[in-house]
C-alpha cells in the first residue's frame, strides 16, 4: 500500500474501537474476585441465608463451600455461563450489524446494550441481586459477542498493510488489559467487597460511554464504503483521513479489483459459506485457529492457577493470579511488536509448541508434587511460561487473521462463524473443565498437551503466512492450493486458475439462490 505511516486519526480510530475489547476483557475477568460476597447476597435474596453476613467471618474455604446452598450454586453458575451464551447467540449477527449501517455505526449502536447491562448490574442491590446480575451478564455477553467481531473487522479494514498485524493484536491487548483491570479493582480493599461489588460489575459498561463519544470522530472503513456501498469519493476521503495526504490510487485500484471479485460472487451468508467449496480451506483454517485458542487450556490455567499457587505456599494467591495477568499483558505487547516482523504463522507455531511443552511440564509437576515439594515451583514456572507462549501467538492472532483470510464478500459471515466457534468452545471448556479435572486429576493437562500437539502440526501443514500480503494475494494462496495440493503454503502470483474458479463461482451463485 502507498502510505504506511501511522496518523493521529488512525490511532484515534483504533483506540476507540478497542475500547469495546477492553470491555470484553473486563467482563470476562470481573466475575471471579467477588464470588463469595455475591453468593452471600444471592443467598439472602433467595431466603436461604440469614440477613447477617455469617460466612464472611469464617475463613475456612472448606466450610464456605459446604454451606453454599444448591440454589445459590445454580444461580451463581448461571451468572458466569450466561455471558458466554449471550456471546454465542449474538456472534451470528456480527455480519448483519456490520453491513447494516457500516462498521462505525454498528459499534455505536451496540453500545446501548453495554450501557443497559452496566446499569442492570450497578442497581443489583435495588431488587433481586441474582435476577439483576444474570440479566446484566446476559445483555453484556450479547454485546461482547457483537463487539468481538466488529472490532477486528473494522481494524483489519482500516489498518495499513505494514501495520495490519500489530494493530490487529491490539484487540487482544485490550482484552487482557481489561482482565487485569478487573482483577486489580476486584481486590477486597478496592471494589471486591460487600458494599461496592455492584459498582465493580457495573463498571463493565463504562468504556461504552467513552467509545460513544469518540466513534463519531472516526472515519468509516474505506473498504466498506467502496466495496459494499460503491461510494468511491467517500472511500477516498476516508483513506485520506486515515493516512494523511497521499495518492490513494493504488489502494483504490486494489479495492476495485476486490469489488469485481465480490460482484462475481453472490451475497455470502453463513449457510452459503459453510456449503461452498470455494472457501472451504480458508474457513477450515479460521475455525481451527479459533478452536486452538480456546482448547489450548488457557482458561483452565486461569481456573487452576490459584490452587497451584496455594500448594506452592504463596500466602496471597490472588496477587500471584494478578501476576499472571500482568505477564499476560506484557507478552501481548511483545506480540504487537513482533507480529509484523516474525509473521503470524511463525508466532502461532512457536506459541502452540511452547504451550505443549509447558502442559507436559505442568503434568510432571502436579504428578510428582507429593514426592518432591520443589515440583510446585516447576508447576508455577510452567504456568507463567504457558501464558507467555499463549500471548505471543495463539491468543491474539486468531482474532485478526480471519479478516485477512477472506475477501470483502464472505468476510462478515466468516468472522461471525469464527466468533461463534470461539464463544461456543469457551462455554464448553468453562462448563466441562471441573468435571474433566475431577476425572483426570493431576493428568488433566496431558489432554491439553495432546490437543496442542495436534494444533501445532495443523498450523505447520495448513496455515499460510499472511504477513505483508494484500487480501488479493492471500486469496491467491488458497486458489493455488485448491488447484494443486491441499497443503500448499507458498505464495505466488495469480496463475491460470480461471476455469476452475469461475465454475465454482457459478456453483456459489446457484447455492445462494437455493
Amino acid at each position: 500500500m502507498e502510505s504506511g505511516k501511522l496518523t493521529g486519526t488512525l490511532a484515534l480510530a483504533v483506540f476507540s474501537a478497542v475500547l469495546g475489547s477492553l470491555q470484553y476483557g473486563y467482563s470476562l475477568g470481573v466475575i471471579n474476585a467477588p464470588q463469595k460476597v455475591i453468593e452471600q447476597h444471592y443467598g439472602r435474596s433467595l431466603g436461604v441465608l440469614p440477613e447477617e453476613p455469617l460466612l464472611l467471618s469464617e475463613n475456612g474455604t472448606g466450610t464456605e463451600k459446604q454451606e453454599v446452598h444448591p440454589s445459590v450454586v445454580m444461580y451463581w453458575s448461571l451468572s458466569v455461563s450466561i455471558f458466554s451464551i449471550g456471546g454465542v447467540v449474538s456472534s451470528f449477527l456480527v455480519g448483519f450489524i456490520g453491513d447494516l449501517r457500516g462498521r462505525v455505526k454498528g459499534m455505536l449502536m451496540v453500545n446501548v446494550l453495554a450501557v443497559v447491562a452496566g446499569l442492570l448490574m450497578v442497581m443489583a442491590k435495588m431488587w433481586k441481586p441474582h435476577v439483576m446480575v444474570i440479566a446484566g451478564r446476559c445483555v453484556m455477553g450479547f454485546y461482547c459477542g457483537l463487539s468481538s467481531g466488529l472490532v477486528p473487522m473494522y481494524i483489519g479494514e482500516i489498518a495499513p498493510m505494514a501495520y495490519r498485524g500489530a494493530l490487529g493484536t491490539l484487540h487482544q491487548l485490550a482484552i487482557v488489559t481489561g482482565i487485569l483491570l478487573s482483577q486489580v479493582l476486584g481486590l477486597e480493599f478496592l471494589l471486591g467487597n460487600d458494599y461496592y461489588w455492584p459498582l465493580l460489575l457495573g463498571l463493565s459498561g463504562a468504556p461504552a460511554v467513552l467509545q460513544s463519544l469518540l466513534l463519531p470522530l472516526c472515519p468509516e472503513s474505506p473498504r466498506y464504503l467502496y466495496i459494499k456501498r460503491g461510494m468511491v469519493e467517500e472511500a477516498k476521503k476516508s483513506l485520506r483521513h486515515l493516512k494523511g495526504e497521499y495518492d490513494p490510487s493504488a489502494d483504490l485500484e486494489e479495492m476495485r479489483r476486490e469489488k469485481e471479485e465480490v460482484e462475481k460472487e453472490a451475497q455470502v451468508s453463513i449457510a452459503v459459506l459453510v456449503r461452498s467449496s470455494l472457501y472451504r480451506q480458508q474457513l477450515f483454517v479460521a475455525l481451527m485457529m479459533h478452536l486452538s485458542q480456546q482448547l489450548s487450556g488457557i482458561n483452565a490455567i486461569f481456573y487452576y492457577s490459584t490452587a497451584i499457587f496455594e500448594r506452592a505456599g504463596v500466602t496471597q494467591p490472588v496477587y500471584a493470579t494478578i501476576g499472571v495477568g500482568v505477564i499476560n499483558t506484557v507478552f501481548t505487547m511483545v506480540s504487537v511488536a513482533l507480529v509484523d516482523r516474525a509473521g503470524r504463522r511463525t508466532l502461532t507455531l512457536i506459541g502452540l509448541g511452547g504451550m505443549c511443552i509447558c502442559a507436559v511440564a505442568m503434568t510432571v509437576g502436579l504428578v510428582y508434587l507429593s514426592v518432591y515439594s520443589w515440583m510446585s515451583y516447576v508447576s508455577m514456572l510452567a504456568i507463567f511460561l504457558f501464558v507467555c507462549f499463549f500471548e505471543i501467538g495463539p491468543g491474539p492472532i486468531p482474532w485478526f487473521i480471519v479478516a485477512e483470510l477472506f475477501s470483502q464478500g464472505p468476510r462478515p459471515a466468516a468472522i461471525a462463524l469464527a466468533g461463534c466457534t470461539n464463544w461456543t468452545s469457551n462455554f464448553i471448556i468453562g462448563m466441562t473443565f471441573p468435571y474433566v479435572e475431577a476425572l483426570c486429576g493431576s493428568y488433566v493437562f496431558t489432554l491439553f498437551a495432546v490437543l496442542l500437539f495436534g494444533f501445532t502440526v495443523f498450523t505447520y501443514l495448513r496455515v499460510p503466512e499472511t504477513k505483508g500480503k494484500t487480501f488479493e494475494e492471500i486469496a491467491a494462496v488458497f486458489k493455488k492450493g485448491r488447484n494443486q495440493t491441499p497443503g500448499t503454503r507458498k505464495t505466488g502470483t495469480e496463475t491460470g486458475t480461471g476455469t476452475g474458479t469461475s465454475t465454482e463461482l457459478e456453483q456459489l451463485k446457484s447455492d445462494s439462490h437455493a
